[in-house]
């Protein structure tokens, strides 16, 4: 077995040598602009590791950990221009740099890229991660639409929220994972157990996400602070703080989620605030423990050795560990 780190360098490297600038430059300069941006690269290191851990060399999984990262960037690219952010991993998003069109185009070009990843691999693994690949792309798909119409909606509940994050961010983690045991052919029920470790704590990261947006560090956050408070998403930070605040509280959080004033500012520190004093705010550090805790005793029962499982934690747990 290999180190995190050596996953994460091999894949830079594949990475480098693999996607580069070509006519129409316009095109494809956007994409590597942003495969380059940075991050820490977890979905492509899952699958390399996941290869391994079910006994495969990591090489021959780097075209489906591409792929995974591909998608995810696509993703991310349409995401921003949904969203009108500014930011992306402390630099400038693709329509924001480039243009919407450009955005929209290149992206489009992103994720046929990342199908033809799959034509390295034949016969019956080509089909398994073709047919992974297009039920997790069209669930990210339905969990964006569902993020969208929850900023319309006003009966949001945490049970439509979990459903929502767990499509648009847990399902591409657990497929990273699945896509590695793949590739190794790995028993189906290590491939079905590897994916529930991703998703889980896939969830678990996604409701970190969250709560970071509002109370992350600025320096190493890597995007816009507030961003959802701005964008009056319904996070399980405000479904929670609306369950939990007296009326007079519940009834300034939905007038603050009403308004979109020029300068922000004020609105967000008096939606975290109600976060915070309401106890949304701890008790979305206490979900992310127990998604986390759930997604560990999952991996405890995977037929693996302890090294291997030790591993797997190991990133699972240095995934968590981001600065408030």
């Amino acid at each position: 077995m290999h180190t995190i780190a050596q996953y994460h360098d091999a894949f830079l490297e594949y990475l480098d040598t693999t996607v580069k600038t070509k006519e129409p430059n316009n095109l494809y300069e956007p994409i590597t602009y942003i495969l380059n941006l940075g991050g820490k690269r977890l979905r492509p290191v899952l699958v390399l590791m996941s290869a391994e851990i079910f006994d495969a060399p990591y090489q021959k999984a780097l075209p489906a950990a591409l792929a995974i990262e591909v998608f995810h960037n696509f993703s991310l690219v349409h995401d921003d221009i949904m969203d009108a952010a500014p930011i992306r991993r402390g630099k400038a998003t693709v329509h924001e740099k480039w243009d919407l069109n450009t955005g929209i185009l290149s992206g489009d070009a992103m994720l046929i890229n990342a199908y033809q990843l799959f034509e390295h691999y034949e016969g019956s693994i080509f089909k398994e991660l073709a047919q992974l690949f297009t039920k997790t792309a069209i669930q990210v798909c339905e969990g964006q639409q569902y993020d969208i119409d929850f900023e319309s909606r006003e009966d949001v509940e945490i049970e439509d929220y979990l459903k929502m994050i767990e499509y648009k961010t847990a399902v591409l983690v657990g497929a990273s994972l699945q896509m590695g045991a793949i590739v190794a052919g790995a028993s189906e029920d290590c491939k079905r157990s590897v994916y529930q470790y991703g998703r889980l704590l896939g969830i678990a990261f996604q409701l970190q996400d969250d709560y970071l947006d509002a109370f992350g560090n600025p320096d190493t956050f890597g995007k816009q602070l507030g961003g959802d408070i701005i964008e009056n998403k319904k996070t399980f930070l405000y479904i929670k703080a609306l369950e939990n605040s007296a009326k007079l509280d519940a009834n300034n959080l939905e007038d603050l989620y009403s308004i979109n004033p020029m300068d922000t500012t004020g609105k967000i520190e008096a939606v975290k605030t109600i976060f915070e004093e309401s106890g949304a705010a701890e008790l979305t550090r206490v979900e992310i423990e127990k998604y986390t805790n759930k997604a560990f005793q999952v991996l405890d029962n995977i037929d693996i050795p302890e090294d291997k499982k030790a591993l797997l934690k190991q990133f699972g747990a240095s995934l968590m560990e981001r600065e408030v």
